[in-house]
């Protein structure tokens, strides 16, 4: 049995327990997102009512997520960046926020290390980088320096973790 770690409400994380069952849903679904409870179903030899209330419980606890990923470039955003951010430290929690309801923030981490934040971005083009890091990101109170890292190519860019059956935590 494999055990995923998931926050609850308080912010606190704990274990999860996940069986074979649970862990070949979550396979599945990470190679396609939209293969139907039935024929996950079929080829696990269970109840497609089976396969409905697992994927219920693993999205109600956070462990599964699926999505529609979208590729920027191909929707009319020409230009990428990651964005290394210093903040005073008493505002790190408040400038994340504030960082986050920005629409062209498309990725948001809190870091340990050089820059407190690193923010991925993006843009119609060039212009619209400018007005974003001159008028918005950098009129926010709290933030002390910011370094723009332009992507040239994406070399590699994946959405999903290893094959999570293969390894215990």
């Amino acid at each position: 049995m494999n055990i995923a770690m998931k926050s609850n409400d308080n912010g606190h994380s704990g274990p999860v327990k996940l069986d074979e069952i649970d862990l070949e849903i979550i396979r599945t679904l990470k190679r396609d997102g939209r293969t139907p409870f039935a024929q996950i179903a079929q080829r696990l030899g269970v109840s497609t009512g089976m396969i409905r209330q697992r994927y219920q419980r693993l999205t109600k606890e956070g462990v599964l997520q699926v999505v529609a990923v979208t590729n920027p470039l191909l929707l009319g955003f020409s230009t990428m960046a990651m964005i290394g951010i210093k903040v005073d430290g008493a505002h790190l929690q408040e400038v994340a926020e504030k960082i986050a309801a920005l629409e062209e923030v498309i990725y948001l981490v809190l870091t340990a290390g050089a820059y407190d934040l690193f923010v991925e971005v993006v843009f119609r083009d060039n212009e619209h980088l400018l007005e974003f890091l001159s008028q918005r990101l950098r009129t926010i109170e709290g933030i002390r320096e910011t370094e723009t890292f332009m992507y040239l190519k994406i070399v590699k860019e994946i959405y999903s973790w290893p094959d999570i059956g293969n390894s215990t935590p």
